[in-house]
């Protein structure tokens, strides 16, 4: 916890905790249940249970406040959203072909944003039974209890999650520490927020909504997401695609970026 929090952030997380365990609940009856798949234009995932979750939590977030921007992964973008100061960051499924797959690594990601950063978000595993929930200047918590991000300095010897893609990036750390893969970009991010990964990678054209809620997690535990160059990420900008980032506890991340900023380029 960095600062106060905003009583105004702290009474609108209850709602939006409780719409995302309902979603929760909405996308686990669908798990597991030969749920309707098909690809979009881009040859990405997407099965009726994305649709089914982002039409409820658009329906139960817009009702606490119809002021409220909206930008979601399976809703067309409006460029009104742009002019907006308060906007929800939603990815109704984020890690679909774990879902599609019967793995467990997907999770619900809903984030408030305010001028460009998230202030409340909760990211929600049902597979898992995990619900992760923060406000800015108020701390973040895994199932009610307070997490922290690690306090590792040792870059070659720490548990960085990372996609595939990026394995050969850790040769540049001389780091060769194993670690399961995680599919979700904000199921990682959640582990670093947690401290159960010291840190974690994610390869460039992510976008806000794999990212919003779960960033504000991470800070909120003490750690710090950033891209390549150190860059904090601003959100419900023209464009949502990221590069690439690192998120790391507070004392490794400074660390990660020196050696990685050639390297993630």
């Amino acid at each position: 916890m960095t600062s106060q929090a905003d009583p105004l952030h702290t009474e609108i997380l209850r709602p939006l905790r409780a719409a995302v365990a309902d979603a929760g609940k909405l996308a686990l009856s669908k798990f597991r249940n030969n749920v309707r798949t098909w690809n979009k234009e881009n040859a990405s995932p997407v099965t009726e249970a994305d649709l089914a979750v982002d039409n409820f939590l658009r329906e139960r977030l817009t009702g606490i406040d119809p002021a409220v921007g909206w930008l979601s992964e399976e809703t067309a973008d409006a460029p009104e959203r742009l002019v907006k100061d308060r906007l929800w960051i939603v990815d109704p499924i984020d890690g679909t072909r774990s879902f599609v797959a019967g793995r467990e690594d997907w999770a619900i990601c809903a984030a408030l944003v305010e001028r460009g950063r998230p202030v409340a978000a909760v990211v929600e595993l049902p597979a898992t039974n995990e619900s992760f929930a923060a406000i800015k200047g108020g701390g973040a918590t895994k199932n009610g209890q307070r997490i922290s991000a690690s306090t590792t300095t040792d870059v070659g010897r720490a548990a960085i999650a990372r996609p595939a893609k990026l394995n050969e990036a850790l040769s540049a750390l001389r780091n060769t520490v194993e670690v399961p893969r995680i599919h979700s970009i904000a199921v990682r991010l959640s582990r670093v927020a947690t401290g159960e990964v010291d840190a974690a990678l994610a390869a460039a054209n992510a976008n806000d909504w794999d990212l919003a809620a779960a960033d504000l997690l991470v800070h909120e535990a003490g750690g710090k997401l950033t891209d390549a160059g150190g860059r904090t990420p601003v959100y419900n900008l023209a464009t949502h695609i990221h590069g690439a980032l690192i998120a790391a506890g507070s004392t490794l991340h400074p660390r990660l970026v020196s050696v990685l900023a050639a390297v993630l380029k």
